[in-house]
């Protein structure tokens, strides 16, 4: 953690847009290292991101170690922010507040920070925000190293996140042909494209998988009660759907029939949450053992929709074999999850509808970060949701350290987010969450802390078209 997160004067523009001084070196792209425009409905008259990269030198060092201020990235948020204003609204604007604020990383001199903006929403005056300040190089400061050694990070470090609202007064609005723009129609899916963001959110948690184990986590629940223990704290929290696999007693993976029912059973008891089962399986699994838990008639199943490297593995589905489940799925009279792990999964989706073995209405998951398979960037995600038939849903699932950057992301853009043990068992850097209920909560705040309101699973289910409560 950074020292000096309670330094934080909310009203003061003085903290919240200080001037860049002389010793903060940018890098050799200019002083801002990218702006962003793209249309946008619900109310934003225009999307925009700005990014600003500095080097924080020994002058900017408050603590002993040359630990930087924590509150050196609030003055930086109110540099990007005020950027953003000035586009918007022809004025600098004033910083009225924070929602909330993450210190996540240590900063120190000699490190290069990566500061973006993006613009959340727009009222008559205010202007809603999300900011993120990510360590790109880092002194290396290690013993027998000499002290001017730097590494540019493979993965850029996010060290300081939050929510803030700006205000500029209307009489002082000199771009005000900008919030009479008229925009069009929107397609659910289209993602910054003159899409309407909806305020509702649909989060899953994937609480059991195939592959973690108690030695990965003493918190993973294998036997029925407490896999229900553990939906119902996931509802709880804010989630409605609960992916489900099952465990035999030892802990190994299973497509039981018997399995799924006792678990289902349980859970039904504890709560109202969406089952939705997994026929996935684990690798190496038939496709009739892999259609084992339809038997159970469960609400939502999932449906593969391609072959995919799986690290070191692959887990197969032929054409054939995912129209078999396809029909299945359709005879069980459950509402199908398409998971798409490459961008021909997708078109591999609307062959399906085209086939009449699908109909809509259609909800897709990308599945991003897995070794070998499609990686976990914006670039991929806006490409995969492109390619949506119209009227589509869509959510995201991303695996270890991609599932909370990719998650929040697909919220901001619109999409449905999938958190949980399966996919990622760490909260934080080294620390491991005490069950999937924890993902949950905080994934549901960071949609409420961006104007979306997790859905219970009756609005849920009609949300995704299902059907009311099955008695």
């Amino acid at each position: 953690m950074v020292k000096g997160q309670n330094a934080l004067d909310f009203g003061s523009r003085a903290l919240a847009r200080r001037p860049r001084s002389q010793h903060m070196t940018p890098l050799h792209r200019g002083d801002r290292a990218s702006v962003e425009k793209r249309p946008v409905s619900c109310g934003i008259p225009w999307f925009m991101k700005v990014t600003l990269r500095v080097r924080l030198s020994a002058h900017d060092a408050h603590y002993a170690g040359e630990l930087v201020d924590g509150a050196r990235m609030l003055g930086f948020f109110g540099d990007v922010a005020t950027e953003l204003l000035i586009r918007l609204d022809g004025d600098e604007g004033l910083f009225r507040a924070y929602e909330n604020v993450e210190f996540l990383a240590p900063v120190f001199a000699g490190d290069y920070i990566e500061v973006e903006a993006e613009l959340l929403s727009v009222g008559n005056s205010s202007r809603k925000m999300r900011f993120e300040a990510r360590k790109v190089i880092t002194n290396v400061r290690a013993h027998g190293v000499p002290p001017s050694a730097a590494d540019v990070l493979e993965t850029p470090v996010v060290v300081c996140r939050a929510i803030g609202t700006c205000v500029t007064p209307k009489d002082l609005q000199r771009k005000k042909a900008l919030h009479g723009l008229s925009l069009p129609e929107a397609k659910i899916h289209a993602l910054g494209t003159g899409a309407h963001v909806p305020e509702e959110v649909v989060l899953a948690a994937a609480i059991v998988g195939a592959e973690v184990t108690r030695a990965h986590t003493p918190h993973l629940p294998i036997s029925a009660q407490e896999i229900a223990d553990e939906a119902a704290r996931c509802r709880d929290a804010g989630a409605a759907i609960i992916h489900l696999h099952v465990r035999n007693p030892d802990g190994s993976p299973t497509q039981s029939s018997d399995r799924f029912r006792e678990a289902i059973e349980a859970i039904s008891k504890k709560t109202d949450v969406i089952v939705q089962t997994s026929t996935g399986g684990a690798v190496g699994m038939s496709i009739d053992e892999r259609a084992g838990p339809l038997a159970c008639r469960p609400e939502m199943a999932t449906l593969n929709l391609g072959t995919v490297n799986f690290g070191d593995d692959v887990f197969v589905n032929t054409r054939p074999d995912i129209r078999k489940l396809a029909t299945r799925i359709r005879d069980a009279k459950s509402v199908p999850e398409l998971e798409c792990y490459e961008v021909g999964h997708v078109e591999e989706g609307i062959a399906l509808a085209k086939e009449g073995l699908l109909t809509a209405p259609f909800h897709f998951q990308f599945v991003l970060g897995i070794a070998g398979a499609i990686g976990a960037s914006e670039e991929n995600l806006r490409t995969l949701v492109a390619r949506l038939p119209e009227g589509a849903t869509w959510a995201v699932a991303a695996v270890g350290r991609h599932q909370r950057p990719m998650t929040e992301l697909a919220m901001r853009l619109g999409g449905h987010a999938r958190v949980g043990l399966e996919d990622n068992i760490y909260l934080e850097k080294g620390v491991l969450s005490e069950g999937s209920a924890p993902l949950v909560a905080r994934a549901a705040a960071y949609a409420r802390s961006i104007g979306r309101k997790p859905l219970d699973p009756e609005a849920a289910r009609a949300h995704l078209g299902l059907s009311s409560k099955r008695i």
